[in-house]
């Protein structure tokens, strides 16, 4: 899965955030993704993205705080959809 350049929202309003998040996971091609930076933990993110998406999305946490969350949210191509991680 390539990467895309980073997207960091720590200086948005919550909405905007998740907007402009779902913005991008809506336009990734199959098999890409990109690295969420944000200022807290998103896991009311990945709690929308389950609800939204499922099994339509990869979510690695790359480091965890206390200052600096890092995600890679992903899109799968169709072949990896329901290949065992």
């Amino acid at each position: 899965m390539s990467i895309h350049p980073l997207l960091a929202v720590r200086r948005q309003p919550p909405a905007r955030g998740h907007e402009l998040i779902f913005d991008s996971y809506s336009a990734l091609p199959d098999g890409s993704g990109f690295v969420l930076v944000n200022d807290h933990d998103p896991k009311a993110l990945k709690y929308q993205f389950e609800a939204e998406h499922t099994g339509q999305f990869t979510w690695d946490y790359l480091e965890q705080g206390p200052e600096v969350w890092r995600v890679r949210i992903g899109r799968p191509s169709p072949s990896d959809l329901g290949r065992p991680a």
